[in-house]
């Protein structure tokens, strides 16, 4: 790397946080440590940062609602949820105010370290992919990939980050399906821990934001036994 990439790691149990920080700083990234949730938001004000790896429970402010207050005004800084909850709806619920991953505790450094650079890498795509042009109309639809803010007629949506990517992906290859694996492991660089059935979710979601009839898509469509795909031909 020519320029340090910057992490802000939120985490209070303090044993847990020097190990991380010195494990990624031998990786080449530059880390600022906070404590709380509430220094966490401070710091975030403060500086520009390429990721954040993100403690659910924090003093003062939990990582939740850490989360929900930077996506508000930084729809694309990539987020890493770490937990000691190992229910599947709080992962989702986390995946869902828009964080990118999510890890439960105990975990691997090594898996951590991979999925901090995949993230990253995602987030460089998506980037690039975007650049040329930034904004995306379909039929009454339009798509800003950079706010994240759409339109649907009179209607006026935001995107989470794993929605406005998987919307860019399947977009990106128009007429060609699109695995829910695929998806899985391209946008959300998850292959197990949440179920395939999560992307029908994502899918359900986003035909409600764009289809007129969600239950008879024009633009986000099904394709029996494999997953879904993008046309534009309305």
């Amino acid at each position: 790397m020519n320029k340090k990439q910057k992490i802000l790691l939120v985490e209070d149990e303090e044993s847990l946080a020097v190990g991380l920080q010195f494990n990624l700083e031998e990786e080449g990234f530059k880390v600022v440590h906070a404590r709380d949730g509430k220094q966490a938001l401070e710091f975030y004000e403060k500086e520009n940062y390429d990721l954040i790896i993100l403690d659910v429970m924090l003093p003062y402010i939990n990582g939740f609602e850490v989360a929900e207050i930077i996506r508000k005004t930084n729809p694309q800084l990539p987020i890493l949820m770490l937990t000691a909850r190992t229910r599947k709806e709080d992962k989702i619920h986390g995946l869902e105010l828009g964080a990118d991953d999510y890890m439960t505790k105990p975990f691997h450094l090594e898996e951590l370290l991979l999925r901090v650079k995949g993230m990253l890498k995602r987030k460089e795509w998506y980037a690039a992919s975007i650049n040329s042009s930034p904004v995306f109309k379909f039929g009454e639809n339009e798509i800003n990939f950079e706010t994240l803010v759409c339109k649907s007629g009179d209607k006026n949506i935001r995107l989470t980050p794993h929605e406005a990517m998987a919307m860019q992906y399947l977009i990106e290859r128009k007429g060609k399906p699109v695995s829910r694996k695929e998806l899985l492991e391209k946008v959300w660089n998850i292959t197990s821990e949440v179920e395939t059935r999560t992307i029908d979710n994502f899918i359900v979601r986003l035909r409600k934001y764009f289809e007129q009839d969600p239950s008879n898509p024009n633009y986000i469509k099904s394709v029996r036994g494999i997953g879904y795909l993008f046309e534009n031909d309305k």
